[in-house]
């Protein structure tokens, strides 16, 4: 199993930057990819940007050019995110995806953008 836990979140005016972590422990040598959901109140929850273990990123089109995800060792993700608006308003979640297709999620940590 894999455990995460995510950190950094907050509450920041328009246009003002944060930046989350995720840190991961267990079974770290089977995980993938790992990546950043969120989710708003009355919404589902949706990619925000994603990294595999090869260094590819995938992002949402709503955040491209703004967020930036990093993964700076085997047990780390951090996401990097600029020029924030109050629609970024959510809850951000650290998923982490294993080479034998489990899935594992942090309890999320709550990103508020307001003036």
């Amino acid at each position: 199993q894999v455990q995460l836990v995510e950190s950094g979140g907050g509450r920041v005016q328009p246009g003002g930057s944060l930046r989350l972590s995720c840190a991961a422990s267990g079974r770290i040598f089977s995980i993938y990819s790992m990546g950043w959901y969120r989710q708003a109140p009355g919404k589902q929850r949706e990619l925000v940007a994603g990294i595999d273990s090869g260094g590819s990123t995938n992002y949402a089109d709503s955040v491209k050019g703004r967020f930036t995800i990093s993964r700076d060792n085997a047990n780390t993700v951090a996401l990097q995110m600029n020029s924030l608006k109050p629609e970024d308003t959510a809850v951000y979640y650290c998923n982490a995806e294993g080479y034998d297709d489990s899935i594992s999620w942090g309890r999320g940590t709550q990103v508020t953008v307001s003036s």
